[in-house]
């Protein structure tokens, strides 16, 4: 069982000794207070208030309508049911766009309970990094398939598939570490490619559609849970409700399954 009531509370150094000492980290989202303290009592190590919750809470056909006020009431709502699990925050698009929006946006989602915030990309981004660390604020970054992006994108695919993709990746993974992010979310990125990063780095990776190799993994909530969201079902996700048995059964199965390195298999890898 990975129940893990009685451990210490996470806290932001904590992840990069989760990393030395091989340990791996997990990771769900989550949008409210009774779902925060499954998550919580069952062996979740982070919590994020993902801009995911534009699609499978509000009903949008992306991320890009969701505002900074949404991540705060969410995070306020998620905070209170949190012991032990680290609280991660979306900057919802271009909440980030300069340094002084971000910060503006980081310091409501902070004093609303999180304890770090997760920002997509790279390039202007990287001052961005920089701005927020040196004001004492824990950034997460995001790199591979960024969903804020999709226009860009032309659509939700996987990153990095090329070799001059998979370069400008690496380089944007060292440079955002550099720039002192201290976890990393790799999202839609080709296994091997993935675990080169990982292993590249000092700081932890978190992948989605990222293969076993990174440091943690996380899923999307309802994607978990095998909930309809009205979205099509990407090949990463799976339904961990169907064999727990409860949602605690669930988030428990999905805790195990992420440490033993059971979950993702080569079904749900690129």
């Amino acid at each position: 069982m990975s129940t893990h009531a009685d451990s210490k509370p996470w806290t932001v150094p904590a992840l990069a000794d989760a990393k030395r000492d091989g340990r791996k980290l997990v990771m769900l989202t989550a949008y409210d207070n009774s779902f925060a303290r499954v998550l919580d009592a069952n062996g979740v190590d982070l919590v994020l208030i993902g801009d995911s919750l534009g699609m499978v809470v509000q009903g949008h056909d992306s991320t890009l309508p969701v505002t900074v006020d949404d991540i705060v009431y969410h995070t306020r709502v998620v905070s209170r049911g949190l012991d032990r699990a680290l609280l991660v925050s979306d900057l919802p698009f271009q909440s980030d766009a300069t340094p002084e929006r971000a910060l503006d946006a980081a310091i409501a989602l902070l004093q609303a309970g999180a304890e770090m915030v997760k920002l997509e990309g790279a390039g202007h981004k990287l001052d961005v990094i920089r701005f927020l660390v040196e004001r004492d604020i824990p950034v997460c970054a995001h790199l591979g398939l960024t969903p804020q992006s999709v226009l860009k994108f032309g659509g939700y695919r996987v990153q990095g598939r090329d070799e001059a993709a998979a370069a400008r990746l690496r380089e944007d993974a060292r440079a955002v570490a550099a720039a002192g992010a201290q976890l990393l979310v790799l999202e839609c990125v080709p296994s091997s490619l993935a675990a080169t990063i990982t292993a590249d780095l000092a700081i932890p990776t978190i992948g989605i559609g990222a293969g076993p190799g990174c440091d943690g993994q996380v899923l999307v909530l309802h994607d978990f849970l095998g909930l309809d969201t009205g979205h099509r079902r990407p090949k990463f996700v799976k339904d961990f409700l169907a064999d727990g048995g409860s949602v605690a059964g669930a988030v428990r199965a999905y805790a195990d399954a992420v440490r033993s390195g059971a979950f993702p298999d080569s079904a749900h890898s690129y």
